[in-house]
C-alpha cells in the first residue's frame, strides 16, 4: 500500500481514521487544537504540533506509537516521528 519510505510506515497496512473530529486529551482539559492527528497504532486522535498542547507528538514519544495520519479533511498524508519520513497516500 505504501511505497518504501522508512519501516514504520512501511509497517501500516491499512489507515486508521479519527473516530471523532477532536483531539481527546484537549476536551479533557478544556483546551483548544489546531489540526488533528491520529496515531496509526492505537487510533487515539490528537492535536498537532502547531497546537498549544501537541498532544500527538507527546503521544508518539511516552508510547512509542511512531506514525501518525493527518485527520484533517482532505489530507492524505503519514508522518513517522523516529525516522522525519512523510508520505502522501
Amino acid at each position: 500500500m505504501i511505497e518504501e519510505i522508512c519501516s514504520h510506515i512501511s509497517a501500516v497496512k491499512e489507515i486508521r481514521q479519527a473516530k471523532r473530529p477532536e483531539c481527546e486529551e484537549c476536551v479533557k482539559i478544556g483546551a483548544q487544537w489546531v489540526h488533528l492527528r491520529t496515531c496509526q497504532q492505537c487510533g487515539a486522535t490528537l492535536c498537532c504540533d502547531e497546537s498549544p498542547n501537541r498532544h500527538a507528538s507527546a503521544h508518539a514519544h511516552a508510547s512509542g506509537h511512531p506514525v501518525i495520519a493527518s485527520a484533517q479533511q482532505g489530507e492524505r498524508w503519514l508522518y513517522c516521528y523516529p525516522d522525519d519520513a512523510f508520505v502522501e497516500y
